[in-house]
């Protein structure tokens, strides 16, 4: 009996030793391709999800400190357009300095809302004609090159 089961035991190992040593079908290496490209792409995805939350994030601080920023540099350009018409009070009357003040700033506003429209004038319409017009004149090309035998 003793032999008996030896001999099975040895059979059986046999065998797992045939399977484990045999290669796999190109089923199963497609099978396994395949699941191990899904989790890698589900891996990928993951990281790629958290380093996006990351930079979000590090990209709303920075946003919201270029804020603060700018307000700070308003208060400033204030307290510097307040010490001009301090400045200017010394020599004349604060109503007059005041004045002096407020006209220099709407010209310069006005300089800046002509200069803008231009600008906006400029870029009307929308369309990317310069990309259009190539475009036309590269069709027209491979038409005439088409024709010709």
């Amino acid at each position: 009996m003793l032999t008996a089961s030896l001999a099975g035991r040895c059979a059986g190992e046999a065998e797992n030793k045939m399977a484990a040593t045999s290669d796999p079908s190109t089923k199963e290496l497609v099978q396994e391709l395949a699941q191990q490209t899904s989790t890698l792409i589900r891996k990928e995805l993951a990281l790629a999800q958290v380093e996006l939350k990351e930079k979000g994030k590090r990209a709303g601080i920075g946003g919201g400190l270029f804020g603060a920023a700018g307000v700070l540099a308003l208060y400033g350009v204030g307290t510097l357009i307040a010490f001009v018409v301090l400045l200017l009070a010394t020599a004349m009357d604060a109503w007059l300095a005041a004045l002096i003040v407020a006209v220099v700033l709407f010209a310069a506003a006005g300089i800046a809302a002509l200069v803008g429209k231009g600008q906006v004038q400029r870029a009307t319409p929308p369309a990317p004609e310069q990309a259009i017009e190539s475009t036309k004149q590269d069709i027209t090309e491979v038409r005439e090159h088409a024709r010709r035998p």
